[in-house]
């Protein structure tokens, strides 16, 4: 078979050909989607190497798993369950070797960005973006591994408590209770943000 461009079909056919077995489709599915499905991991495990090694386990896992997609949710939604798994797999682990060495994990700021007072346009705000990025990073490196969890896949995931609870193996109440805590530390770190009107 001929190599068919797919740069300009939909997330919804590729996946219905690569169901069908066309590499050429996974393969562009894996070109529009990696760096994404890498910023999550490596958002998680705050190590490049882990994150290449999680995110290229997460597409071979993708690939093997493909049948089972439904289409329930975007492509994307379903790559990046099967990362965060990868990845609350491997911080499991490494919880059971060394306890203390689980505070590595960290989150991307588009979720606490979008609560924070809206900036307006001005010809330096690609830099106060750049540093905001920087100290959210740092805000959110201080929070325990458990509460930048239930941080990462409520507010970034829009997972639901109940879904939180099962991936999490613990009580919606404990969910309910570190998500409150980790926005409390995180507002507090970040309180000198808070401009006034």
């Amino acid at each position: 078979m001929a190599d068919k461009d797919h740069s300009a079909t939909d997330d919804v056919a590729l996946v219905r050909a690569a169901q069908q077995g066309d590499m050429g489709a996974f393969e562009e599915l894996v070109a529009r989607h990696r760096d994404k499905i890498y910023a999550r991991a490596y958002s998680m495990m705050r190590n490049e190497d882990e994150a290449i090694d999680l995110s290229q386990e997460a597409w071979v896992k993708g690939w093997q798993r493909l049948v089972q997609f439904q289409g329930d949710s975007s492509f994307t939604t379903w790559m990046t369950r099967i990362t965060i798994n990868l990845c609350l797999d491997q911080l499991r682990r490494k919880k059971r070797h060394r306890t203390e060495s689980i505070e590595e994990m960290d989150e991307e700021s588009g979720g606490v960005e979008r609560q924070l007072p809206v900036v307006t346009v001005n010809p330096t705000e690609r830099l106060e973006r750049a540093e905001l990025r920087v100290r959210i990073d740092r805000a959110l490196s201080q929070l325990s591994a458990a509460h930048r969890t239930v941080m990462v896949l409520h507010e970034f995931e829009q997972m639901e408590y109940k879904a939180i609870a099962r991936t999490m193996n613990c009580s919606i109440g404990t969910v309910m209770s570190r998500l409150f805590y980790a926005r409390r530390k995180m507002a507090a770190l970040l309180q000198d943000l808070q401009r006034p009107e």
